[in-house]
């Protein structure tokens, strides 16, 4: 599935920083009657984009692939006090290299290749920002 652009802004470098290191994020979705739906997930970046790493027939893809709509946040390390908040519309859900971005992101959180199961699809969701924000 792929989504027109919204428009176009660019990542800072240090939240392009922040989005690379092994830094827990909250990927909020909207749900079909228009609530929030908030999941704890790893983060990444293209440097354009937040990129997400999901498995297929869970509540946070079927949400984005009705309403693009997300926002999602990354605290900094060490500092509880301070985040960053991205929103954005996911402007792509592909299941092309998703498994090698599953063993990348394992490396950077675990150190080691992802040790679950193998047998979910997984897919990459790429979020295109609009509208960063930083807290505290």
């Amino acid at each position: 599935m792929t989504i027109a652009p919204p428009p176009d802004v660019r990542l800072p470098d240090d939240v392009v920083s922040l989005l690379r290191g092994p830094n827990r994020g909250f990927v909020a979705t909207v749900r079909p009657d228009g609530s929030a739906a908030t999941t704890e997930t790893w983060v990444d970046t293209d440097g354009r984009h937040v990129v997400i790493n999901a498995v297929e027939g869970l509540q946070e893809v079927d949400n984005v692939r009705r309403d693009p709509r997300v926002s999602v946040a990354v605290a900094h390390p060490g500092r509880p006090d301070r985040y960053v908040s991205v929103r954005g519309r996911v402007v792509e859900v592909t299941p092309d290299g998703a498994d090698e971005h599953l063993d990348t992101l394992a490396r950077r959180y675990l150190g080691v290749p992802y040790p679950g199961d193998r047998r979910q699809t997984r897919l990459i969701l790429r979020i295109a920002p609009t509208a960063v924000h930083r807290g505290r």
